[in-house]
């Protein structure tokens, strides 16, 4: 599981290592030179004679790119500074010019001549911000430099490395507005930082590397990414004992004569993840039956429900059946997936075992109902302060699709998947999550009566699973949502093959907790061998 926290987080657990002179941007730098280093060689094959060129703020992310700058002229490339403010971190300035390269002051008669000499370069170094920084994009010189090579569109171009965060962004809340570089690689200190899992500044960070530099982290930690282990861990698996009962018996209430399909692919996707029964409630049940013979069509017992995928306001009979199976939620604690349709038909007050499963705009319309006027835009921008809101307001567990998916549960807990592909932006797909979260559901309907909160993490591998279906459906091409559904056997199978320990998984708020999550940095004796709070020019990095 990937983990992160917050900025203030990050802090706290960095003082009392700077305050026993920990040198943490010692570490930093030399595993950031590191990672500039692999770069160089994939794409040129040696770091001798690569072009490095850093984009330099004033506060401590300049210095870690500074000192990583020292290390790699040490190596051989060819290395400049572009500092966009008039004073940056002293030490790092003193080793990179001690290295034999130099640091250029942009202003703002030299922005184009800056920007063409970065647009040349094999890296560029994304040192402007840091941690410290408010959201908001960039302005002045590093605005005008960034925004004039964000418009190049060359085949070329460089690799852009960021440095702990793209700088910018929202560092706690992912928000991403303004002008930002988009990284291809951010290698981040100590732990993920939220803003570089939510989106949707996650979409601007590239591939994540999280060093760990010797932290202890305090608290919980703000938001968590399930990996494949984790998923794993939560899945249903029968024991030799099972049968289709214990295994679980999903009931669907889904589409209509308008729009048939969304029950077939429903009930479909509940199957072919594994549930021991799907029961199906509604108009289509000709159709679903005939093309998913497995299923049961009428009521009977349930453990779980997937309400509204495909129901509109005039389908009256399927919203009274909606309404009745609200009572079992309600008063007999079954788990349920509510989605589209019946979104509108949740009751003022749920249980957390309820999944909510919206889009932005449904997320929108939700909110606004209930007394919160705001659009999809702001949703967009904001997605986990509003998915939170409905957290709050509801009660139920929120699942927010997109391209990173949200998960907000209770007593804080917070997921942010991204393993599905942009082409899973398809019709269809949110029909096929359902009808696969409700199975998982179905199959742990027990465990989540137990424990309530359960629905998160299982809701957060369900994304997973959703999301990898998508690439095994395809790898890299267009899928539809029928052809996600057909792979969920395949990718189960993949994913339960792969891990054999099957971890423990879960939301837990421990006292303390290190980020393991990529390569641990270990440096030479030479360098900066200070951090402190006091800024630039005295070995800092907490001020970023």
């Amino acid at each position: 599981m990937l983990l992160s926290w917050t900025s203030a987080q990050v802090r706290a657990a960095e003082a009392p290592l700077l305050a026993d002179g920990v040198p943490l941007m010692q570490r930093a730098s030399f595993a950031l030179a590191g990672a500039v280093a692999r770069v160089l060689r994939e794409r040129r094959g040696r770091v001798v004679g690569g072009s490095v060129v850093l984009l330099v703020g004033p506060g401590n992310n300049g210095g870690d790119a500074l000192h990583a700058g020292a290390y790699l002229r040490a190596r051989g490339a060819d290395v400049v500074a572009l500092a966009v403010a008039p004073r940056v971190h002293d030490e790092g300035r003193a080793a990179l010019e001690a290295a034999g390269s130099r640091v250029v002051v942009v202003d703002e008669d030299g922005v184009a001549a800056a920007a063409a000499r970065a647009a040349g370069a094999d890296v560029v170094l994304d040192g402007i911000l840091g941690i410290g920084a408010r959201p908001g994009g960039l302005t002045g010189v590093a605005g005008a430099l960034v925004a004039r090579l964000s418009a190049r569109d060359d085949e070329r171009g460089p690799v852009v490395v960021a440095v702990d965060t793209p700088s910018g962004i929202g560092v706690d809340d992912g928000s991403a507005t303004g002008t930002v570089l988009r990284a291809d690689r951010t290698v981040t200190f100590g732990a993920a930082k939220p803003g570089l899992l939510l989106p949707p500044a996650a979409r601007l960070a590239g591939e994540l590397e999280v060093v760990d530099i010797g932290l202890d982290l305090p608290g919980r930690p703000a938001i968590a990414r399930l990996e494949g282990h984790d998923a794993a861990a939560l899945w249903p698996v029968p024991g030799p004992a099972a049968h289709k009962y214990s295994r679980g018996v999903v009931g669907v209430v889904a589409g209509a004569r308008r729009y048939p399909g969304a029950a077939v692919l429903a009930t479909s996707a509940a199957v072919l993840a594994g549930v021991g029964m799907v029961r199906y409630l509604g108009d289509v049940a000709d159709l679903v039956v005939a093309r998913r013979p497995e299923v049961v069509a009428g009521p009977g017992h349930v453990q779980a429900w997937v309400f509204g995928p495909g129901v509109s306001p005039e389908d009256a009979a399927q919203r009274r059946r909606i309404e009745h199976a609200f009572d079992g939620v309600l008063h007999r604690a079954e788990p349920a997936v509510v989605d589209a349709g019946a979104l509108e038909l949740l009751p003022p007050r749920v249980p957390a075992h309820v999944v909510l499963t919206p889009h932005a705009g449904e997320l929108a319309r939700l909110l606004t109902a209930r007394g919160h006027r705001v659009d999809r835009e702001h949703v967009e921008a904001h997605p986990l302060r509003h998915a939170r809101l409905a957290h709050e307001l509801t009660g139920a567990t929120v699942l927010v699709k997109g391209h990173v998916t949200l998960v907000v549960g209770p007593d804080g807990a917070a997921y942010a998947q991204s393993d599905a592909p942009a082409w899973l932006a398809t019709a269809g797909a949110g029909d096929v999550l359902a009808g696969l979260l409700g199975a998982m559901l179905a199959g742990r309907a027990a465990d989540v009566a137990d424990d309530p909160s359960l629905a998160a993490a299982l809701a957060a591998a369900a994304a997973l699973v959703h999301g990898r279906a998508a690439r095994t459906a395809n790898p890299g091409g267009p899928v539809t949502a029928r052809a996600v559904a057909l792979a969920l056997p395949e990718t189960v199978a993949a994913l339960l093959g792969a891990d054999a320990s099957r971890p423990t998984v879960g939301w837990t708020a421990g006292s303390t907790a290190r980020a393991t999550t990529g390569p641990t940095a270990t440096a030479p004796t030479t360098g900066p061998t200070t951090r402190s709070a006091d800024g630039p020019g005295r070995g800092g990095r907490m001020g970023r």
